[in-house]
């Protein structure tokens, strides 16, 4: 049991310190007792210890229980092969995604690539233009990153007029994590020698859209991967395969699928992405336009939308933070609407552009209460409320949504998503 002086709250709303789920003999006091002579009778065996197994499976799949926890898919009926699928965040532990969770966003459909036909080609600017077949990619020495990956277009459902009530996941799930391991880019550009004149790169895919995206050759020469593994198995179609460009901690959209080439030169290339896209207009009349930062976000993904409190007592909340400019270094929850806030523990370790679970011990009594979060990052910057996003903004944002994301909790126990 968890002591009165335990339970002492560190902010208004219940919040209680961070450290009381980390005390040794802390009791939950939610499982039901039996005594244990209820488990141990031959009579009392439940149907699956009463007769053999399922056979072996050449590749793994989630218990048929948890069928639920699928991605969101939303498709373009004008477009066919155009279209998103979330990440279930609000079903979701632990700081890296699933590969078959993984956000998905397509222009054109999933390509099935052959990896013996497909090749990367780095030319332009270069004194040595080069061509890389998978098994030649394969040879070079390979680097693991954990990075998140998430849509400029993630959150937009924010700049609307109502809060939007559905799963967290269904309008913030366009932010995934995984392990990415391949080949770093700097190798291969340094291979090909980048002319001093050059100042972008243009990647394109090798899916039917042939999108392509200009990078600046400063952060490729940073800290882009081209990977080829994704969580420990080979990259799936949906995601890339067979070689996809990661860009750690920028918009997702740079993060090339199916990647084929690489033009070193010395401008952007203005496609559709970075000028008809990702470019919005200012209160001041200007515009903003190539804003490849992912600015600091967290959100509450327990309790959220579609969960229930059933009863009184201590919670544990927790929740996601992450950065394009670094590291997380504290995340801050209010229960009482922002007027105290409380520091949640963060999980180490505490890693650079990568997804960060944060967790805090709540004593909710019953009461109508507003969850917030807000996630400050190693360069200081803290992320905003709404009033204030939209206030340097505007109203004609979709890209780049950031705001605190709040909840309501109903004396019932219902979650309701609500500015404020």
């Amino acid at each position: 049991m968890a002591r009165q002086t335990d339970l002492q709250p560190v902010a208004g709303g219940g919040l209680l310190d961070r450290r009381l789920f980390l005390k040794r003999g802390l009791s939950f006091s939610v499982a039901v007792a039996l005594a244990p002579e209820a488990l141990a009778s031959d009579e009392d065996r439940l149907p699956w210890m009463q007769r053999p197994g399922e056979p072996f499976s050449n590749y793994g799949q989630p218990s048929p229980y948890e069928r639920k926890t699928i991605r969101w898919t939303m498709g373009n009926s004008m477009a066919p092969g155009n279209g998103v699928s979330w990440t279930p965040l609000q079903d979701l532990e632990g700081i890296i995604t699933p590969s078959g969770l993984h956000f998905e966003r397509h222009h054109n459909g999933v390509p099935q690539i052959d990896p013996d036909k497909h090749q990367l080609l780095i030319h332009g600017l270069v004194n040595k233009a080069l061509i890389f077949d998978m098994q030649t990619l394969l040879r070079y020495p390979m680097q693991s990153c954990y990075s998140f990956v998430e849509c400029g277009g993630n959150s937009n459902a924010g700049w609307r007029d109502e809060p939007v009530q559905t799963a967290v996941g269904y309008f913030h799930g366009m932010a995934s994590c995984s392990e990415w391991t391949g080949v770093p880019l700097r190798i291969l550009l340094e291979e090909a020698k980048v002319k001093g004149r050059a100042k972008w790169l243009i990647a394109e895919g090798a899916d039917a859209a042939v999108m392509n995206i200009s990078i600046p050759l400063e952060k490729a020469l940073d800290d882009c991967l081209l990977a080829i593994y994704q969580n420990g198995e080979r990259i799936r179609p949906e995601n890339g395969y067979p070689l996809r460009l990661i860009v750690p901690g920028w918009e997702g959209v740079l993060n090339v699928k199916w990647l084929r080439r690489l033009h070193v030169t010395n401008r952007p290339t203005m496609a559709r992405n970075e000028t008809a896209k990702y470019t919005e207009l200012l209160p001041s009349g200007k515009s903003r336009q190539f804003t490849f930062v992912m600015e600091v976000k967290s959100l509450i993904t327990n309790p959220s939308f579609g969960h229930k409190l059933d009863r009184q007592g201590l919670y544990q909340i927790s929740g996601l933070a992450w950065s394009g400019r670094g590291k997380i270094i504290k995340v801050e929850v209010s229960a009482d609407g922002g007027q105290t806030w409380a520091e949640a523990q963060l999980q180490e370790p505490v890693l650079s552009k990568c997804f960060m679970r944060f967790r805090i011990p709540w004593q909710w009594n019953g009461e109508k209460t507003l969850l917030k979060s807000r996630a400050i990052d190693e360069t200081g910057y803290v992320q905003p409320e709404r009033d204030a996003l939209i206030a340097q903004r505007g109203r004609h944002g979709y890209f780049h949504y950031n705001a605190i994301v709040s909840w309501e909790i109903s004396p019932e126990g219902n979650v309701s998503h609500v500015y404020a």
